[in-house]
This record gives C-alpha cells, structure tokens and sequence, in this order.
C-alpha cells in the first residue's frame, strides 16, 4: 500500500470501534480524558504500517493475519515507566514485615518454596528488585534461624533447602526481552545504591548486568490480564500501575483473578495511587510508613 499522501483524521465512531476491540484485547479502558492518548498512538501505527485509510487499519486489526499489528498497537499503548527500588515506603514494608512473615512461617511448616509473581514486569527493574530483596531477607533470615545442615562455600545467593521463583509477565514482548537482557545504562540504575550494584551486578563497560544467579530467580514470559491462563499458588503479587488503565468492570474481575492466583494469605502490591477499597471485600489493607499492600481475607467454611 501506498504512504498517505494527505493527514488522516479518526471520527469519534471509528476511536470507539477502536476502543472497544483495545478492550475486548487486554482489558485497557480509554475514556475521555485519554482519548487523545488513543487517537495518537493509532495514527502513528497507521502510518507505520503504511495505511490510507482507517477502515483497512481496522479490517487489518481484526483479521487472523492482523494479530501482530494488534499486539504492535496495545505495545504502544502502554507507558512502560519503572525504575528500580520504585516506591521505597511499599518496598520496606514487602521486604521488612511481608518477606519475614512469609519466610518464617514457611520455615516453620518447612514448606521451603517462595514464589512472588511481577505482573506488568515492563523491562525488568522491578522483579530484579523483589529478587535482591528477597536474597537479602534469607541471608538475614538464615543467620537469626539457621537450618541445620550442611555448610556449602562460597555461600550461595538462596541458602538450601530454599527454592525462589519470581514470574515476571507483560504484554510487550518487546520490554520482555530488554527484562531477560538484564542489563541496563547509568540512568535506569541511578536508583541503585553502591552495595546492591557490587552484589549483584557486573559492570560491562559503561552498563550493569545482572549476575546470573539473581537472573535465574525471574522467568520473563507474555500474559494478558484478559485472560484466565495467569501464574497461580503465588505468594505475592505486584501489579503496580497496571489497574490504572482498566475501567471499574475490569478492575474488580482482576482483583478476583489476584485472589485465585494467591496463596491462602498471600498479599497484592499495587500502585501508589492505585486502592481496592470499594473494589472487594476479598483483602485486607496492610498500612506501615506510608507503604501500602492488601492481604487476601480468608473465609472459613
């Protein structure tokens, strides 16, 4: 097909068709104050994809043959913002009361498995970020409560018989393989501190790569939200500024998907500005120097 020679403007009818198929695809709401948004990011894939018209785009989208192009479009729709040791307030309380609560209960039912699922991973920083946490709060959690046993050296990043499992999933398959890259420029680790960086981390020329054994603890892989084929018996999940782009309807079917996919008393991380209160009844909110999660309420039969 021929480049538009002419500006190719949406009507409000053809931005609602497109609306409606974003949502029926992953469950992102557009309303009116992000139609802009919207408008703008389909007319830049039209254009890349070398489209005259609209109704071609559209019939493209819908079509067996179009499924690349969708998953092109719902990529650039997303705001793939994150950083490491994002939000601190909700991270200490993850790393000081949620992770100690975990470990030493499991220890204690010597159930030795810990698996915290990343949803909406983006490039990685913060599943790599609940991996480092998690190696620090069993190194402090082995030298208060040892587990009798044999002492291998150099001590290993997860002390036996411990086993991590952190799923790290998007809906770009692009931010997906800069996640299982791992490695990252000055910028992106201007949050990470000298001792993390020595740690964890090499230095390859003027970036950081993560050292192998904190990459094996995150497997990156492709999930919709929309669907039912999630990451289940999980501890805990983030899903941090995700529900932010789903309408109310979509929200609450997610919360129930977060609730099958948890452990009995697992927990919900989600954004700062981000509540599920009015949402559920399904959760508790935990609150501890301005760092916010949601445990999952237990109901006796």
């Amino acid at each position: 097909m021929s480049s538009p020679a002419v500006a190719i403007h949406l009507t409000d009818a053809e931005l609602r068709l497109l609306q409606t198929l974003v949502y029926q695809e992953c469950g992102m709401y557009f309303d009116a104050r992000r139609s802009h948004f919207l408008r703008d990011r389909v007319l830049r894939r039209l254009r890349e994809s070398r489209m005259d018209t609209f109704y071609s785009y559209y019939q493209l989208l819908i079509s067996a043959e179009g499924r690349q192009e969708l998953h092109n479009l719902v990529e650039n729709l997303t705001v793939n913002e994150t950083s490491f040791f994002r939000n601190k307030a909700q991270l200490d309380l993850f790393h000081k009361q949620i992770l100690e609560e975990i470990i030493t209960k499991k220890q204690d039912r010597r159930d030795y498995q810990i698996r915290i699922w990343s949803a909406g991973c983006s490039t990685g920083q913060e599943p790599y970020t609940i991996a480092m946490l998690i190696a620090d709060a069993l190194a402090y959690h082995q030298l208060r409560r040892p587990i009798l046993g044999e002492t291998t050296w150099p001590k290993p990043l997860v002390p036996a018989p411990w086993s991590v499992e952190i799923p790290a999933s998007d809906i770009s398959y692009s931010v997906l393989r800069v996640g299982q890259e791992g490695i990252y420029n000055e910028h992106q680790m201007a949050s990470v501190d000298y001792n993390y960086r020595l740690r964890y981390f090499d230095k390859v020329g003027e970036r950081y790569a993560l050292k192998k054994a904190i990459k094996e603890l995150v497997h990156f892989d492709f999930h919709n939200l929309k669907t039912e084929f999630l990451p289940r018996s999980n501890d805990v999940i983030f899903c941090r500024n995700v529900m932010m782009y789903f309408d109310e309807a979509e929200q609450r079917r997610l919360i129930e998907k977060f609730y099958r996919c948890l452990s009995p008393g697992g927990y919900l991380l989600v954004g700062h500005a981000e509540s599920l209160l009015g949402l559920t009844d399904k959760f508790t909110m935990i609150f501890r120097n301005s760092g916010t999660a949601y445990k999952r309420t237990e109901v006796s039969q």
